[in-house]
């Protein structure tokens, strides 16, 4: 089975490179990724894929599917960029491309994730063709998972309904099951309305927005020590009112983005967060609104489909590697600094574990596969991905391969540079076959869906599913 898929992923194997290209240079951000989804779904319907778009009322979402029997089968594809990570592709020094139509960037390697997932979904098609298996196929557009939980909300309108199960896959600088937890996480803006004045002339007849921001973050920064130890709160000021210091800033935006490990976490450190807040805005005699931008939930690995990927990655492998890889990985290897080199994704939470990282010592790439360890279901690792909350409706699995310079950290320029390689090409389709594999496996022995689906209701029975979006939220397609 694995030889027919991989023959099947590779027969194609031009079309994804042009595709993974094609998404990085679009380098499109969040809700704004109209012709990257119009490339995959222009390749989904030559396959035979029916197409709903619009989904869930957003423009760049959408549902590719095929058949209407049988298990049905979900692959994860996204296809979003991150601002201001601008960089040029294939070269070992951090610069700012100057003819670069935007500043945006793949720096999270999405550009090869909706590729490979893309993949993985025609692979298993073809396999289910040609060996008449009754299934359903369904590969789903997801936009904005940088900074707009774009699955959250389609989680919100029952978007993956009656799915068996959810597949997806991470770029990544390790070649491994995502066996973790993730965080759940909030974001909002803060906006202050104030009074101008001359800050000089007549300073007493202003009320400054700027001081409110100010005095909002002093504020959520003493909260830090009254919270959960894994919580965490990012902010970026906006809008700082004004360019000239001789005016009183009667204008200014702060956008939080705040993280814990279960989403009531969450939301209780955003309320308080919230009343700071409301104190700034007394103090300085200013009025605040809150604009709830987006949130998603923590994310469910599945052990059950997780022990089956695993033994599809096991099975597949690492990416196979040429000297033209290893040789650029070194040079980017080489540049890194000594505290970038400690950064790891794979925890070392056991002797098989520390093992294969104490023998690779050194290494510019991952070639080799770490088995799969029940106990990473334990660790909640300290990022945060929308994919969490389609976890918690159908049971999900991932994995991550790779197609980066190990230690690199993620959302740098590194991984802009790297977006078109070899490394991330040839770690993109294996991913692909290890999920088109692991699909089929499912789909062959579907009495892997109902232990999967048994395992998942265990966990919401004791804590039932609730969307963190409210609803009268609507997806924010601007960049702050």
């Amino acid at each position: 089975m694995h030889n027919k898929i991989a023959a099947y992923v590779d027969d194609k194997e031009k079309m994804y490179h042009d595709l993974s290209d094609k998404i990085w240079d679009l380098a499109e951000i969040k809700f704004h990724e109209h012709e990257s989804a119009e490339a995959i779904m222009t390749i989904l319907k030559n396959e035979g894929f029916s197409i709903q778009s619009n989904v869930a009322d957003i423009s760049t979402a959408f549902i590719g599917t095929f058949g209407n029997k049988g298990p049905s089968i979900g692959f994860l594809g996204e296809y979003d960029a991150l601002p201001d990570l601008s960089q040029r592709a294939d070269t070992t020094i951090q610069e700012i491309n100057p003819e670069a139509a935007s500043t945006n960037g793949h720096g999270c390697g999405h550009n090869l994730l909706g590729t490979a997932s893309l993949a993985a979904a025609i692979a298993t098609k073809e396999y289910i063709e040609e060996h008449n298996i009754d299934a359903t196929i369904k590969y789903f557009g997801c936009p904005a998972e940088e900074g707009g939980s774009g699955k959250t909300y389609m989680v919100r309108n029952h978007v993956f309904d009656g799915l068996d199960m959810a597949i997806c896959w991470h770029p990544g600088t390790d070649n491994v099951i995502f066996g973790c937890q993730t965080l759940a996480n909030i974001q909002a803006a803060f906006e202050f309305k104030g009074i101008s004045s001359h800050a000089a002339n007549s300073p007493e007849m202003g009320r400054s927005a700027l001081d409110a921001v100010e005095l909002m973050n002093v504020g959520s920064n003493y909260l830090r020590e009254h919270v959960t130890s894994d919580a965490r709160f990012h902010y970026a000021i906006l809008d700082g009112g004004s360019i000239s210091p001789s005016v009183v800033q009667s204008h200014a935006k702060v956008l939080y983005l705040i993280r814990a490990p279960k989403v009531y976490q969450v939301k209780e450190i955003y309320d308080r967060i919230c009343k700071i807040a409301e104190g700034a805005a007394i103090m300085t005699e200013t009025e605040v609104t809150v604009h709830f931008d987006k949130a998603c939930s923590n994310y469910i690995p599945n052990k059950t489909y997780s022990e089956i990927m695993s033994t599809c990655m096991q099975e597949i492998g690492a990416p196979k590697f040429d000297k033209a890889d290893w040789d650029f990985a070194q040079k980017i290897y080489d540049n890194l600094t000594e505290d970038e080199k400690k950064f790891r994704m794979v925890p070392p939470i056991g002797p098989v574990e520390k093992k294969l990282i104490a023998e690779n010592a050194g290494k510019p790439l991952a070639d080799f596969v770490y088995p799969y360890n029940p106990i990473m279901g334990n660790i909640t690792m300290p990022g945060s991905t929308d994919v969490g909350d389609v976890s918690w409706v159908v049971p999900t699995v991932q994995c991550v391969m790779t197609t980066e310079v190990q230690h690199t950290p993620m959302h740098s320029w590194q991984w802009v540079a790297n977006g078109k390689s070899g490394i991330a090409k040839k770690g993109m389709l294996q991913a692909a076959k290890v999920m088109a594999a692991t699909a089929v496996t499912v789909i062959e022995e579907p009495n892997y869906i109902e232990t999967a689906k048994a395992e998942l209701k265990a966990v919401t029975d004791q804590t039932p599913y609730q969307n963190p979006i409210p609803e009268d939220v609507k997806p924010n397609s601007l960049n702050f």
